[in-house]
């Protein structure tokens, strides 16, 4: 679980399973003895990327510490229709309990590591690096972002507060690129702030205008024409980083790729993906 807050991660599937569970799984409270233990496969029924065993793992641990788990294929790897993830036994009413939080969320996970997956594999043989974006679930976008990492892709900022990003409503509501830049370097200087400066421009005049002012790490190409964009990475020239954005798709991607550019923003990554059909199923009470 590299780069996972464990206290945010704990905090997440308490509050997931008190929505869930309230004052008690009366099913299971009426019909399954307290005592009884249950085997349980995780059948995969799609193909793509798995993601979210190890989150799996931690849930049961949750709601039932002495609950053993057997992990038969792990986060990252791609997964056919009849596959078994993982083996879980551990008290019924517990299992019960957490079964649909596993699913739910293996499900949306694997569903991103498999786009993702999908976009890293387009981009193969290139030095560019396909980034994420904010267009996530709330309250889940730290799991979505681990799903974009076990896909093959990269993390950009993890919300408003770690990098500064000015973009076109920035630059419109503040006046003009120039001051917008000038602004946050002094509002930066002011704080004490060391956030690294991604700054987007529209066009060609707008990005010359950037190169003249500087002050920034990152220049944001946003919905440029690939003629435009691979004449805009050439002005640029390796003095400052360089982004595409927009118009991006699994069509698009390899194309925009070979403009040279460092980095291609993707909010699909999380915005569209959809979701692997996954299954938790009882084998045996043991």
């Amino acid at each position: 679980m590299q780069g996972i807050d464990q206290s945010q991660l704990h905090q997440f599937i308490t509050a997931a399973l008190e929505e869930d569970i309230k004052d008690g799984d009366h099913t299971s409270l009426a019909c399954i003895p307290a005592n009884q233990r249950s085997k349980a496969r995780l059948l995969v029924k799609d193909i793509g990327v798995i993601a979210g065993v190890e989150f799996a793992e931690l849930v049961f641990k949750m709601v039932d510490p002495d609950s053993v788990f057997e992990t038969a294929i792990k986060d990252g790897s791609y997964v056919k229709n009849g596959d078994e993830a993982f083996y879980v036994t551990c008290n019924s009413q517990a299992l019960l309990k957490a079964e649909r939080l596993i699913l739910n969320t293996m499900q949306r996970m694997s569903g991103i590591s498999t786009h993702s997956s999908r976009f890293f594999t387009e981009i193969e043989g290139t030095d560019v690096k396909i980034l994420d974006t904010r267009k996530t679930t709330p309250l889940m976008r730290f799991l979505e972002k681990w799903a974009v990492r076990i896909g093959g892709c990269h993390n950009y900022r993890d919300g408003l507060y770690d990098r500064i990003m000015i973009k076109d409503n920035h630059v419109d509501a503040c006046g003009s690129l120039t001051a917008a830049i000038e602004k946050t370097q002094a509002y930066l200087n002011d704080k004490g702030l060391d956030l690294e400066i991604t700054v987007e421009v529209r066009n060609l005049v707008e990005l010359h205008e950037v190169l003249e002012v500087g002050q920034v790490n990152r220049i944001m190409l946003d919905n440029f024409e690939l003629p435009i964009l691979a004449e805009a990475v050439a002005t640029v020239d390796g003095k400052f980083e360089t982004e595409a954005s927009g118009g991006v798709n699994l069509r698009t991607v390899r194309s925009i790729a070979k403009t040279g550019v460092d980095f291609i923003s993707v909010g699909a990554l999380t915005h569209s993906a959809g979701c692997l059909d996954l299954s938790l199923k009882v084998i045996e009470n043991v």
